[in-house]
């Protein structure tokens, strides 16, 4: 009779090899399904962001299109009254491109009544007409209906073919046509932005997936992460349009001769896909079986030798004592030995449990040199139910900034470290998932949870949030006033009226410096920033409830007032603003004293939650006060 260990151990070795291989074999399976499933999840992801990011990027280009067009437009008006009042300019260029510079247009061309060019900034231009070519054709009809004020889409000029927006429309006098034209930088900027190769470059997280766009009805690739693949067909990929809506689930396929996974979905016109070869899909599936192979053939025969060699009161006595001991060590207990000498191999266990105890006592240590090897402040903690005392890694007092004592107190029970956590955890930094303030740091915290018990790190990301706020500063906040920029006001527009039950009586104001030609011509540019910078000052020294404050660009300023609680408490206000209009002196130098005087218009909002319209009528008010205001500037 063969000897129970030997049939133990056959028994164990050949139940082990089975369940080995149908365990590798379902995790395998498994693997290959999760893949598909990431894929999957990562190209959706992707596909959607696209999506709104189309979306948005076509809401913004209509609304830089609508912009520029209103701008064009009221450029030329105010061109045309300027030539009206001084006729003089016509036969000045010198005069007619300072006049460019100040409205910041690129180009004015002033027709006689038959639609001809006599006078401007370009003369190359002059005696062009409206039969000149399909762009100048477009304002034709002016010579019939005088009445027209014409916008035309952003096209090429006649004469160099160059990407430009015109305008035009006739004097009041209707002696003559002005016509301006605006280099649509902003525009061109916006329509690119809209390229899927552009898209593309954004949404790469996997570098090495390919992502392309094929037109649904020609099947020519128009977009692509390689960019040589751009404008030849889909066939060449080894696809054909009518397979496409076959891969929206994923499906495998042969691209450019590489076996690849693809997704494929419709969006708009077009077919937008993402392909991941499968060396690069699958390429961790062998190592992690590899890997789970070895531990289970590890375990395997460490459970057969266990079984085999152990099958008696000594090894199960042991086995107890040593799980007693072991369970005392869990409980945080990490004083506790364990010395087991029944046999050579209990005493080698006892050996190697007390090692891995010391070493985990030692991990601190450890954890601490490797992160101290790092650019970043990056601390590590752990404990669990079982354990009272809270272990974590030397960076971890100095990036919540503990005192000795306070390292002591919290580091001796997990419930008090927890509270602390709980209590940094109620001062979250808007925007930062996972990014808390303590005193005049910013904290990055991450937890994980784990069979009860909780590992954590703390990363000292103080420089990161202050580098990123200085940049917001710098990107909307206007460098002479200090004020807003355009687009710091838009964004706090945008958020204000999302809630416009939240702003109470409130009131859009535009303001326009007086005369800042004059003092920029007579004492020079840098006493204009000082004439405008003291208007700022003034225009937000006026006590209000809530204010945002702006400057748009030369002497344009806007302020926006509101969550009044009566309309004749925000009117009050308002007339305080019309007493600073011209009662207030600034020096521009040691010897040259100026009135500050601005005209300005103002909305109520009332029901009109456009703050858009509000801006337009503020403005059209504000012109209206200007001309009625109109002085020469009072040199002191």
């Amino acid at each position: 009779m063969q000897p129970l260990e030997k049939i133990i151990s056959r028994y164990m070795r050949r139940v082990t090899c089975y369940l080995v291989a149908i365990i590798l074999a379902i995790i395998v399976y498994i693997q290959i399904t999760n893949e598909h499933r990431h894929a999957y999840e990562s190209a959706t992801r992707t596909f959607y962001q696209i999506e709104q990011v189309l979306k948005q990027n076509q809401e913004e280009l209509k609304e830089i299109q609508k912009n520029y067009t209103e701008t064009c437009l009221r450029n030329a008006e105010a061109i045309a009254y300027m030539i009206e009042k001084e006729p003089s300019m016509l036969g000045s260029i010198s005069k007619l491109k300072k006049i460019a510079e100040l409205m910041e247009v690129d180009e004015i061309h002033i027709f006689d009544k038959t639609g001809r060019i006599y006078a401007g900034t370009h003369p190359q231009y002059y005696d062009f007409t409206f039969d000149s070519g399909d762009q100048m054709r477009f304002f034709k009809p002016m010579l019939e209906d005088k009445s027209l004020k014409l916008v035309q889409d952003i096209t090429p000029n006649t004469a160099e073919a160059k990407m430009m927006q015109y305008s035009a429309l006739w004097s009041k006098n209707e002696e003559f046509i002005v016509q301006i034209g605006m280099e649509p930088v902003n525009v061109m900027k916006a329509s690119a932005k809209n390229e899927l190769s552009f898209l593309f470059s954004l949404f790469r997280v996997n570098l090495e997936a390919g992502y392309y766009a094929v037109d649904s009805e020609s099947g020519e690739i128009v977009g692509c992460t390689d960019l040589t693949w751009v404008g030849r067909n889909l066939s060449e990929l080894g696809l054909t349009l009518d397979s496409l809506p076959d891969y929206e689930a994923g499906h495998h396929a042969v691209i450019n001769g590489v076996k690849s996974y693809c997704i494929f979905k419709k969006i708009d016109n077009n077919y937008i896909g993402r392909v991941i070869p499968f060396h690069e899909l699958y390429q961790r599936i062998p190592w992690i079986t590899f890997m789970l192979a070895a531990g289970l053939i590890v375990i395997a025969l460490i459970l057969s030798h266990a079984v085999t060699r152990y099958m008696n009161r000594y090894v199960v006595d042991g086995i107890h004592n040593i799980n007693d001991k072991l369970h005392r060590i869990t409980q945080g207990n990490l004083d506790e030995l364990i010395n087991i000498h029944s046999s050579m191999e209990f005493s080698e266990l006892s050996s190697y449990i007390n090692t891995m105890k010391n070493s985990l006592l030692d991990n601190n240590t450890k954890m601490s040199y490797v992160l101290s090897k790092t650019n970043m402040y990056i601390g590590v903690y752990e404990y669990n139910i079982h354990m009272k005392r809270v272990r974590f890694t030397e960076y971890v007092p100095k990036i919540l900034s503990l005192d000795p004592e306070e390292t002591m107190r919290l580091s001796s029970d997990y419930k008090i470290f927890k509270e602390f956590i709980d209590k940094l955890r109620e001062n979250p930094v808007s925007n930062d998932t996972g990014v808390y303030q303590l005193h005049d740091q910013y904290v990055k915290l991450e937890e994980i949870n784990d069979n009860n018990g909780i590992f954590g790190v703390v990363i000292d990301v103080t420089d990161a949030i202050k580098e990123r706020k200085e940049i917001e500063a710098e990107r909307d906040i206007d460098l002479l006033t200090g004020l807003y920029n355009r687009r710091g006001l838009e964004m706090r527009l945008t958020s204000l009226f999302m809630a416009p039950d939240q702003l109470g009586h409130s009131a859009l104001i535009m303001i326009d410096a007086d005369n800042l030609k004059v003092i920029n011509d007579t004492y020079g540019h840098e006493a204009g920033d000082i004439y405008l910078k003291k208007i700022s000052e003034l225009i937000t020294s006026i006590q209000t409830r809530n204010s945002v404050a702006a400057r748009l660009g030369g002497d344009e300023f806007v302020l926006f007032w509101y969550q009044y609680d009566t309309e004749q408490e925000l009117t009050d206000t308002i007339n305080e603003l019309e007493v600073c209009q011209d009662n207030s002196l600034t020096p521009l130098n040691d010897k040259v004293s100026v009135p500050l005087r601005f005209s300005f218009g103002y909305c109520l909002t009332g029901k009109n939650v456009d703050y858009h319209v509000l801006l337009k009528e503020a403005d059209k008010r504000m012109y209206q006060q200007k001309r009625a205001r109109k002085t020469a500037l009072p040199i002191a």
